[in-house]
């Protein structure tokens, strides 16, 4: 039976719910909600808000709201960008790592939880697949039709 591309998304997409899920009640308990948690943990990576915003595919009014609401939870703290004094880039606080350290460690165990229903050679193959698929395209390789 063949499995179709939109088919695999879903199940994708709903095992990456229910771990977020599972994980929600730590999560709340440090003061996250699940969106918030990913600026936290992009935000080392890309900390100019326009870059997070692309890079978490959210609108840019939505990262101002997550940014202005982890400021002032002592999360985050905004710094005018020496690069460019314009613009002023977010940088974690002492207080924002421990959360994102510890949000990461909840999503890892209800994570872990779910893959220890799988072997352990399984495990290593959906690690090759995922990360085979997070791979950028190459220019050779067209994108397949799709039929209606």
């Amino acid at each position: 039976m063949a499995v179709d591309a939109a088919q695999l998304w879903t199940l994708n997409h709903r095992l990456l719910t229910a771990v977020l899920d599972e994980a929600g009640t730590q999560l709340e308990e440090l003061g996250l909600e699940p969106k918030e948690f990913f600026v936290l943990a992009e935000v080392a990576a890309s900390p100019h808000p326009a870059r997070l915003a692309k890079e978490l595919v959210i609108p840019k009014a939505s990262v101002t709201v997550y940014v202005r609401n982890l400021v002032a939870k002592g999360f985050l703290r905004r710094e005018i960008d020496d690069a460019d004094l314009r613009r002023h880039r977010l940088v974690l606080t002492d207080d924002g790592v421990a959360a994102r350290d510890r949000s990461f460690a909840a999503l890892a165990a209800a994570f872990d939880r779910r893959l220890a229903r799988i072997a352990p050679g399984d495990r290593a193959e959906l690690a090759r697949i995922l990360t085979a698929l997070l791979e950028p395209a190459t220019p050779l390789e067209p994108a397949p039709e799709v039929s209606r």
